[in-house]
């Protein structure tokens, strides 16, 4: 690929890792908003014009923002919103970000910026799957006083997650439990020798768990659901926001809970930002090959 112009908006410590692996491939990388990880090799921009000022591509975080449509900067006291950035870029500037919803689609829209959600690529979300299974894993080690091997666990969904989080914990010695709506996911669950559960009946199979994992992101342990599980089970949300569980009821009946998000850019943000990398890579190759065609 030839050398580009980048430059990095935000983000955690998956970005501030992706703008060194960007410049040691020999790219001119340009940051902004992440201060407080000082990337090496990379420009310091001092302001967000500065910083997309000429770039062939600006990257922003994962997930793009934390509320409404306010840039996620966890290592930065700026604030600034996705409006912010797009009225700073050139129109046809290409834009990248993570977990784009349609409301900043159709913001970008407006300013008539491309705006590609590098969440929604395959070789990205597996990926980050199998970084995000073997976070929990460590929370799981370090916030119990039992082993794995042995234990009881249930895993809330069988997306891409919860597959990998299973084969994972089976591996480990657990006895795994796998909790999923359709016919499909539960004759795949025990084909792969888990016990499995349907979701509408998952009330009645709360007790006796060891370490129970969300991974569907919606309210799925409520109240009623959160007094069916024993007192010292550990409940670990791996969904995003809005989450599967309810923390306050969690809280209140002290039920031990850990939400955790963005698990790959805390746990492995280095192999994170090489897969982001990569990703980037693919999506500016076909956006390269899609403007040949269409000369």
């Amino acid at each position: 690929m030839d050398h580009l112009n980048f430059a990095v908006i935000g983000g955690d410590m998956r970005q501030a890792k992706l703008a060194e692996l960007l410049a040691a491939d020999g790219h001119r990388v340009s940051v902004f908003a992440l201060e407080e990880s000082a990337p090496a090799r990379v420009c310091q921009a001092p302001s967000l014009d500065a910083a997309v000022q000429g770039t062939d591509c600006v990257i922003l975080p994962l997930p793009i923002t934390r509320k409404h449509t306010v840039i996620n900067t966890p290592l930065s006291a700026i604030s600034m919103t996705t409006e912010d950035v797009f009225s700073a870029l050139d129109q046809d500037q290409l834009a990248l970000g993570g977990l784009i919803n349609e409301e900043i689609h159709e913001q970008a829209c407006t300013y008539q910026i491309p705006l590609l959600d590098y969440y929604i690529r395959e070789e990205l979300v597996i990926a980050n799957a199998v970084t995000t299974a073997e976070g929990a894993i460590q929370i799981a080690m370090e916030e119990t006083p039992i082993t794995l091997w042995g234990s009881r666990c249930l895993i809330l969904g069988f997306g891409r997650i919860g597959k990998v989080l299973a084969h994972r914990l089976r591996s480990l010695g657990t006895h795994v439990t796998v909790s999923a709506r359709t016919w499909a996911d539960l004759a795949w669950i025990r084909a792969y020798g888990y016990e499995s559960i349907h979701t509408h009946a998952l009330d009645q199979h709360l007790g006796g768990v060891d370490i129970l994992f969300n991974t569907i992101p919606r309210l799925i342990l409520g109240l009623d659901q959160l007094c069916r599980l024993d007192s010292d089970t550990l409940c670990i949300d791996l969904s995003s926001r809005p989450g599967g569980v309810d923390f306050e009821a969690a809280e209140r009946i002290g039920i031990k809970t850990v939400w955790a998000l963005s698990l790959p850019g805390k746990v492995a943000p280095v192999t994170s930002a090489m897969v982001l990398r990569d990703t980037i890579y693919n999506i500016l190759q076909e956006q390269e090959q899609g403007q040949c065609q269409n000369k």
